[in-house]
């Protein structure tokens, strides 16, 4: 492998404008082919088997007048009521206007008998818009629509807001430019790394051309099977991060290769064969973990899988492509507009005087490694205090409560829960397949009794029969918010005692569905296949560094780590978003669920980042082992040629995953965070403490071949382990 990567660097070196011609026009035709397929993003999520899916269509199906889709309109008067004749006649208009929209089956009254909820002093109203397409089939005009025609009702002196599906395609999150902020801190942080304008930028265009062919990609994707809405945002911020990273390792091997006086052909090739043999298997092992959330079985979480998977594998490529043409042509002028003073190059693993030229990183592996047992113990404290929060991790999804004050899903809410309360948030529908025999009046009836007589239920609306005859569909509102842990144990106990108790004796089945009810599927949805979606993680992973370092006792130890550090951040988020520490100063008003699919994203997203760094460490250790170190000499190189880089690395990836937390959409602010908890946590306490510590304690056992057999190579040198074995070829992997 390691010679094919030096072939492809010579190739693409030797003919740059070939490379780069080539990757713009693929690049333009990814993009020219996407903007004509018609590809577009969803906000439909399905659950295949969950019980609230069935309960919806079987909605769908038998209770046609509901359409498959709607809006929720909240009527408001501060002064007065809706009655009144001028607003009364608002109401009726706009309605009307409502009623005429394209796509729209029906528009309820809140002033008819049954056309909606009318509060106790005839100041709010809850009326419903149903249309006739999917939520997959509609857009944000729609909604927009909808808000423009509600303009009528508010010159009448009346307060209009919308709630529902239909209204949140309208509020699509957005980065509004944060993206271009952790591009902007991504430069610095290179700046100061490289010294270099040329150097520092030379991985942000590679990883933005890489971008704009996996967005494409992603496009693409989306024609033949459904992309979330969130799926670019999220995929944006992994490809940004990773692909700056991966150019960042390639560049700097090839400069310190060009400082050698190697020709610059031949320095591509180098750093490519070294390098970027390591981008190829630290990437490969991301889009494998990011993939794995396939697994899962729910189409949304999968595509968004599928689509940051897309954009990594293309900012991969162009790390290993595109980035060794540039370099073939620049050369010597990679250093170019430089700022301050030159500073010394940190050692290269493998390189003749690695050992005698370590700096300030390689010192402080070697103050670890004599107390290997103390730092190891530290380290572990550290991961166990941080993990500790994880095990009161709750999954659900923030309700609008939680959005932005000025969003009107959020004014609707509040409007809601002060007039009628808050478990009018929070309705499930229940939806009864009436049992042959006459016996459905019966069971309905069981039903209604053992609803009302549960102390968390708020109201039980009468059942409304469909047109066949054959189903009953009835409303149960609680008596909290729709994110309380009260809501939740609710449906559960509808579902195992309430339901079981009515349907018993006859052939009938009862359904609970909703919004509430879905969130809660999800989540259990999750629960149940984590384990399995880990496991493959786990199982992929380990091969792959198998693979990459002949070293069973290596890859164990790698995931070991790697689950360390991604527990850590899974408690770092549940002090934050749970227990409410500083949600203020991220734009949260009140602690919330984490939701239902970050843990999963995230996992498979950490597991394959920490792997990233694990994989940039190891193979300078390896490098160093193979050219004829002892163990602990080749770990200071190893550390010392890589502490710097890695620790610029991820700043970079900090920063990026910080920027996009300013976001109004609270699953972003979550990722965000998450993600740049986890790379500060395995950048510290994982890779420059407890990863040289371990490293010391196993010694020549990590590196050891299963059953037993040591890696080939040149044998150690014995006694001092910062002393060569004479002037040796690397020996790589």
């Amino acid at each position: 492998m390691q010679r094919t990567l030096e072939r492809v660097g010579r190739t693409t070196a030797r003919r740059p404008w070939l490379t780069i011609a080539a990757w713009v026009v693929s690049v333009l035709a990814l993009l020219g082919v996407a903007q004509a397929s018609g590809g577009v993003f969803v906000n439909e999520f399905r659950i295949p088997g969950a019980e609230s899916q069935r309960a919806v269509d079987l909605t769908q199906k038998h209770f046609a007048e509901l359409g498959a889709a709607s809006a929720d309109v909240v009527w408001h008067s501060d002064s007065g009521t809706l009655r009144d004749p001028t607003r009364a006649d608002a109401i009726r208009a706009v309605v009307a206007d409502f009623a005429g929209q394209p796509d729209v089956r029906s528009a309820a009254d809140p002033l008819a008998e049954g056309g909606g909820q009318l509060s106790a002093d005839g100041r709010t109203a809850i009326s419903s818009v149903q249309y006739d397409r999917e939520l997959g089939d509609l857009t944000a005009e729609q909604s927009e629509r909808l808000d423009a025609a509600a303009d009528r009702a508010r010159a009448a002196g009346l307060t209009v807001e919308f709630r529902g599906l239909v209204v949140d395609l309208a509020a699509t999150p957005e980065t509004s430019g944060s993206e271009l902020i952790g591009v902007g801190a991504a430069l610095l942080i290179l700046l100061l790394a490289f010294g270099s304008v040329v150097a520092a930028g030379l991985p942000v265009l590679v990883a933005v051309l890489g971008l704009m062919a996996g967005t494409a990609l992603v496009l693409i994707a989306g024609t033949s099977m459904d992309i979330p809405a969130i799926a670019p945002i999220v995929a944006v911020m992994l490809g940004l991060g990773a692909g700056v990273d991966y150019a960042l390792f390639v560049v700097t091997r090839f400069r310190h290769y060009l400082s050698t006086g190697m020709p610059k052909a031949d320095a591509v090739g180098r750093a490519l064969a070294t390098a970027g043999h390591a981008v190829l298997f630290a990437g490969a092992t991301v889009v494998a973990a990011i993939l794995g959330l396939l697994l899962t079985g729910i189409p949304f979480i999968g595509g968004m899988g599928v689509a940051a998977a897309l954009t990594v594998s293309m900012t991969m490529l162009a790390a290993l492509t595109l980035l060794p043409a540039v370099l073939g042509l620049l050369g010597p002028k990679v250093n170019a507009l430089r700022i301050g003073r030159r500073r010394k190059d940190a050692p290269v693993a493998g390189e003749p005087g690695a050992a005698q030229a370590l700096g300030g990183w390689g010192r402080w592996a070697d103050r670890v490694a004599k107390n290997r047992y103390a730092y190891a113990a530290g380290a572990l404290l550290v991961l166990v205090v941080l993990t500790i929060p994880m095990f009161s991790l709750r999954l659900g999804t923030p309700d609008d409560g939680n959005a932005p004050t000025s969003f009107t899903q959020r004014k609707a809410y509040d409007t809601v829960a002060a007039e009628f309360g808050a478990g009018w948030n929070a309705p499930f529908l229940v939806v009864a397949d009436l049992p042959s025999g006459g016996q459905g009046d019966a069971m309905m009836q069981k039903l209604s009794s053992g609803l009302s007589a549960d102390p968390e239920v708020s109201v039980v609306t009468p059942a409304q029969p469909s047109q066949d005859g054959g189903f009953a569909l009835l409303t149960v509102v609680p008596r909290h918010s729709p994110q309380d842990a009260e809501v939740s144990d609710l449906l559960h106990r509808i579902r195992d005692d309430v339901a079981p108790a009515a349907e018993q004796g006859t052939d009938g089945r009862i359904y609970v569905g909703g919004p509430t009810a879905f969130v809660t599927d999800l989540s259990d949805a999750v629960g149940s296949r984590l384990p399995w979606m880990v496991l493959a993680v786990l199982v992929v992973a380990a091969l792959l560094l198998i693979a990459m370092f002949r070293a069973p006792v290596i890859a164990i130890k790698a995931a070991v780590l790697a689950l360390l550090s991604i527990g850590a951040a899974f408690g770092v988020l549940v002090v934050i978003f749970q227990w409410g520490w500083g949600l203020s100063l991220i734009g949260i008003d009140e602690p919330v669920p984490i939701m239902s699919m970050v843990p999963m994203l995230l996992f498979a997203v950490l597991f394959g980042l920490s792997m990233d760094y694990e994989v940039f460490l190891l193979s300078a250790v390896k490098e160093e082992y193979d050219s004829g170190h002892d163990v602990q000499g080749a770990i200071l190189v190893g550390v010392d040629g890589t502490g710097r880089l890695i620790t610029a690395a991820a700043a970079v990836m900090t920063v990026v995953f910080l920027s996009f937390v300013p976001i109004q959409d609270t699953s972003i602010k979550m990722i965000g965070i998450g993600l740049a908890t986890a790379v500060i946590i395995d950048v510290t306490v994982i890779r420059l403490v407890l990863a040289p510590a371990v490293l010391s304690i196993l010694g020549s056992v990590a590196w050891r071949r299963w059953p037993g057999r040591r890696n080939e190579g040149p044998q150690p040198a014995t006694g001092d382990h910062n002393k060569r074995q004479g002037d040796q070829t690397p020996c790589h992997f």
